[in-house]
């Protein structure tokens, strides 16, 4: 199936537009389905020709190809095909699937551990995106974990330390960091530990070192703005 170099990845509340080769849609895919490629994402014309306004959010780079993100200016279209159901349907062109997949948002649960002091728990990574930078203890949550769980497994695990978050509510930021277009949002929570440096075990290859550092200092050492942004907050 011949693919235009530019499309638009319209999506509603969880639906999306697919058209056939020729530009008709919409098209729904059939979830788990097997055979030929047929459907893909229409182009600018095309949605034209439908009477579809569009408001751009962003533009990826998919596989050499431009997708446009955009919310269409209409009601919600029941017609439309729901976006879980493209990803595992032969049919639905690879570039429309790895734009939805990538679309999915990336959940990283993260925390401050604070001395009393007021210094705060940084770790040296030794694996990941951050590999030879100082970051908060934490990564990415499991598929049914909640934010507030995670950052405390991640600590033990990372840290060797059991901690208990403050009543205060999570920082919650959002980012994409590549023309990839993969989202990832940060709930950053807050704990206070008054144990002994000797009780931290760091986890073997994947931390380095640790230190207490004040606000300031773990600001300017911090290299994910996730980190940046939570560490703002004290």
């Amino acid at each position: 199936m011949d693919h235009p170099t530019a499309v638009l990845y319209l999506e509603h509340d969880g639906k999306v537009l697919l058209v056939d080769s020729e530009g008709n849609g919409p098209q729904k895919p059939v979830m788990n389905s097997t055979g030929t490629t047929k459907f893909r994402f229409p182009t600018e014309v095309e949605v034209a020709s439908m009477g579809i306004e569009w408001a751009a959010k962003n533009t990826f780079n998919i596989l050499g190809y431009q997708v446009t993100k955009a919310h269409p200016e209409i009601e919600w279209p029941q017609e439309w095909a729901w976006k879980d159901e493209c990803i595992s349907d032969d049919a639905v062109h690879p570039i429309a699937r790895e734009s939805i997949y990538r679309s999915i948002h990336r959940l990283v649960s993260k925390v401050m551990v604070l001395n009393p002091q007021g210094e705060v728990l940084m770790g040296k990574i030794e694996r990941g995106h951050f590999v030879g930078h100082w970051t908060l203890p934490g990564g990415y949550m499991d598929h049914d974990e909640h934010p507030a769980i995670g950052c405390v497994r991640e600590t033990l695990e990372e840290m060797g330390i059991e901690i208990k978050l403050s009543d205060d509510a999570p920082i919650i930021t959002q980012r994409i960091f590549t023309n990839e277009g993969i989202s990832f949002v940060s709930f950053t929570y807050q704990a206070n530990w008054n144990g002994n440096d000797s009780e931290i075990k760091l986890k073997q290859n994947e931390i380095s070192q640790f230190e207490w550092l004040s606000p300031s200092e773990a600001i300017s050492r911090a290299v994910s703005g996730f980190d940046v942004a939570a560490l703002r907050h004290l």
